[in-house]
């Protein structure tokens, strides 16, 4: 029996450390599954991070949409609210317009009642 001081220094410990071949698979087979589970990890968060962009998106395109819909309900309600202005105006200055008209032909028919009353009066003195 050797005795270890008698080794060089890379075989120091070498005959303890040597494994039975059934043992190296098995540790070669236990690398390959941690590495291919480590794979398949990252597939996973990949994913994951690819759906939450996703949705991500989905929500922005959402609110977006939403935007444009208020936009557009405010743009709508804003061109009632002009045309029912608009339609206001235009009554108030028919209803002006009118007002004026009667004032005039009762200013007229007033007119002419005096001028026909002026005229019984001189008539009737002579």
């Amino acid at each position: 029996m050797e005795s270890v001081f008698f080794l060089r220094k890379g075989q120091k410990g070498k005959k303890a450390q040597k494994k039975k071949k059934g043992e190296k698979e098995k540790d070669k087979e236990k690398k390959k599954e941690k590495e291919r589970e480590s794979k398949e990890e990252k597939k996973r968060e990949e994913k994951r991070r690819e759906e939450k962009r996703r949705e991500e998106k989905r929500r922005e395109e959402k609110r977006r949409e939403e935007k444009r819909r208020e936009e557009k309900r405010r743009e709508k309600r804003k061109e009632k609210k002009r045309k029912e202005k608009k339609r206001k105006e235009k009554k108030r200055k028919e209803k002006k317009r009118k007002e004026k008209k009667r004032k005039e032909k009762k200013r007229k028919e007033k007119k002419r009642k005096e001028k026909k009353r002026r005229k019984k009066a001189l008539t009737t003195r002579r």
